[in-house]
């Protein structure tokens, strides 16, 4: 599903932007463009029509703006991506609401922001961040999620690796939910029709008793889908560090 990759942009150019944006002249008349809107306008675009509808064309003229116009203010494509990419993935709305009233309150929201912004931006599900470039807000990010976790008692590589495996939990959980959404578009068979198809050899396949667990099972087991199945895999992820919180917090 990954289609493209953080950080292919010029990188000293990319971190300029990112953390001192684009100087404005201080004489003469206001330009038309901020580096603000400019990212802005990627985002909807990419969250309307896809990433592979990005391109400086097109946001150019989203903006009303020709082309040569744009790279004043970003080099290419890839720099683009990346301001993008720390343009969402900063915390969103009200620091205050987002935090719960203990570390794992905090990581449940997180998780249910990351889910909002992977269903709402689906785009960002084929971007490779394994190399991200980071910017303010994608530190501002990670600031309010250790903030959550000041004075639990894991080593600085445990919180990390706690807040690694949240977000690549609610990342696989999203993407299946998508490609769920997408399969009835991609295919031409609703999700009815396509499991309607098998029922019958399915039903033959139970009978022979050749799969007696899966024959067991209640009807409505393969029912959970989307947040609700997200939600299970969250609480038994963040059961096991608390697990391990609290076996730490009685050695101490």
């Amino acid at each position: 599903m990954t289609t493209e990759y953080s950080g292919t942009g010029d990188l000293p150019r990319t971190l300029e932007l990112l953390w001192r944006g684009k100087e404005q002249p201080t004489r003469g008349p206001k330009p038309g463009l901020t580096l603000d809107r400019i990212v802005a306008t990627a985002v909807a675009l990419a969250d309307r029509e896809g990433i592979t509808a990005l391109s400086m064309r097109k946001v150019a003229a989203e903006l009303g703006v020709g082309t040569m116009t744009l790279y004043r203010y970003v080099p290419g494509k890839g720099e683009l991506l990346d301001l993008m990419l720390d343009h969402v993935n900063g915390p969103a709305g009200d620091l205050e609401e987002q935090r719960g009233k203990d570390w794992r309150t905090t990581m449940e929201s997180i998780a249910e922001g990351s889910w909002t912004l992977y269903t709402k931006s689906p785009w960002l599900l084929q971007v490779s961040q394994v190399r991200p470039v980071l910017g303010p807000s994608s530190l501002s990010g990670v600031e309010f999620a250790l903030s959550a976790l000041d004075g639990v008692p894991l080593e600085g590589k445990e919180k990390i690796g706690l807040l690694t495996a949240l977000d690549n939990y609610v990342v696989g959980a999203a993407r299946t939910h998508v490609l769920q959404q997408q399969a009835t578009e991609n295919t031409g068979l609703s999700e009815e029709e396509f499991w309607t198809a098998q029922l019958p050899y399915l039903e033959r396949a139970m009978g022979t008793g050749d799969y007696p667990h899966l024959a067991a099972l209640p009807e409505d087991s393969f029912s959970l889908r989307g947040e609700e199945a997200m939600r299970l895999g969250l609480r038994a992820l963040l059961d096991g560090f608390q697990s391990l919180i609290e076996r730490r917090r009685t050695q101490r």
